[in-house]
């Protein structure tokens, strides 16, 4: 009975070892073999000893050994930054500008921002870029043309935004000014300039139809005296054509009065034939 107790206690000694090392043994696979999730609208970057380790990391699970290595995840979604920022115009006038751009990284380069610039990688790039193109637009731009061609010194600025971002691997959606506010006192000078160009637009147009009535008048006045010469000198060359005048002004009645010497215009007793 001694016996079969002390062989059922070793057993257990040696289940007890056994699961020891098991476990162990479990340890230390699992701290040598981490995991991450990357989520939906992010991308990964896995490092090795500090430094980037290969390409971008799509969404998914992700295997590294988290004793040398790391994953870090990045948003890749489409975002809008807003800001303010003073410029001058090519007449050296001050304007606020309040714009908006929507943007997003390259999602297969994200490791490559990572590496130049960290996590913060938009603070650092955008304000400079985004800025230094709308001021570089807006310094061709007198203040007045700026705010009759705006939506040109927005395409413009765009296009200028574009251009410089695609070469650091971001991309731009929409480029927006939504505000430019210049100093009152300029306002006031433009609204004024704008009031009088209308009230002078407005005399030219009275001029224009003063102008035009006149042209019309004289134009009458020219076919009427052109009329009367024609008809004078059909009169002057036909006699008969004179009496055939006479009859269409005369209204049948012949005069009760006749002075002496005086005949009718119309011969009363023609000769027989």
């Amino acid at each position: 009975m001694t016996t079969e107790i002390n062989i059922n206690s070793q057993q257990l000694k040696k289940m007890i070892v056994m699961g020891v090392g098991i476990f162990i043994a479990f340890c230390i696979m699992v701290s040598g073999c981490g995991f991450r999730i990357v989520d939906t609208g992010h991308r990964g970057v896995k490092t090795k000893f500090g430094k980037v380790d290969g390409d971008t990391l799509d969404e998914g699970l992700h295997f590294y050994n988290p004793l040398t290595s790391s994953i870090v995840e990045l948003p890749v979604r489409e975002e809008k930054v807003e800001r303010t920022t003073t410029a001058y115009t090519k007449d050296v006038q001050q304007v606020q500008v309040k714009y908006s751009v929507t943007f997003y990284p390259d999602r297969s380069k994200i490791h490559v921002l990572y590496q130049d610039l960290g996590l913060d990688w938009a603070d650092k790039i955008l304000p400079q870029t985004i800025e230094g193109g709308i001021k570089a637009v807006i310094g061709t731009y007198e203040a007045v043309d700026l705010i009759a061609h705006r939506g040109k010194a927005v395409s413009e600025a765009e296009a200028y935004v574009v251009a410089q971002l695609k070469n650091r691997a971001v991309n731009i959606t929409k480029v927006e000014l939504t505000n430019l506010d210049f100093h009152e006192e300029f306002e006031k000078a433009v609204e004024a300039k704008v009031v009088a160009i209308q009230k002078a637009a407005e005399a030219k147009n009275r001029t224009v139809e003063i102008e035009e009535n006149a042209r019309q008048k004289l134009i009458g006045a020219k076919a009427e005296a052109e009329s009367m010469r024609i008809r004078a000198e059909a009169l002057s060359r036909n006699k008969g054509l004179v009496e055939y005048e006479a009859i269409q002004k005369w209204n049948g009645e012949l005069p009760t009065y006749m002075l002496g010497g005086t005949t009718p215009f119309v011969n009363l007793n023609p000769k027989k034939e």
